[in-house]
């Protein structure tokens, strides 16, 4: 039982597997930070500081908190500043990451696909007799 699990694990999907979840999330820890610590810091400083992630809907009569935080531990709110800053979060990563793979692409160099054999002797040999015929 103990080979078959190392057959299994060293297979080469496994392990590509592995390196691609392993580099994934440190890409995605990369892509993360310059949302969060780069583009998010300008659009702020450009919106005037707007910050969406406090605004909330109180379900119920008992919350009367200003901060979304404190909100929830009084009662149900819906939160939809959170929501649509996470939206936004989403839709600026996408584009980072698209742009990221986008310039990856460009660096890649695809190869011409090869020229395409030529007919083989018979079938030369066959032209040249249908040629041939049609002259005649």
């Amino acid at each position: 039982m103990l080979e078959e699990f190392k057959k299994f694990a060293m297979r080469g999907n496994v392990v590509d597997l592995a390196v691609g979840v392993i580099i994934g999330a440190a890409f995605g820890a990369i892509i993360s930070s310059l949302v969060g610590d780069i583009i998010m810091p300008i659009i702020g400083s450009v919106t005037g500081g707007l910050d969406f992630s406090n605004y909330y809907l109180p379900l119920s009569s008992k919350v009367t908190a200003t901060a979304l935080a404190d909100a929830k531990k009084q009662g149900a709110v819906l939160a939809w500043g959170n929501f649509l800053t996470l939206v936004i979060n989403f839709l600026i990563i996408a584009w980072v990451l698209f742009l990221c793979i986008k310039g990856i692409n460009r660096l890649k160099t695809e190869e011409p696909p090869p020229a395409p054999a030529g007919p083989s002797k018979e079938v030369q040999l066959l032209t040249e007799i249908r040629d041939l015929l049609k002259s005649r």
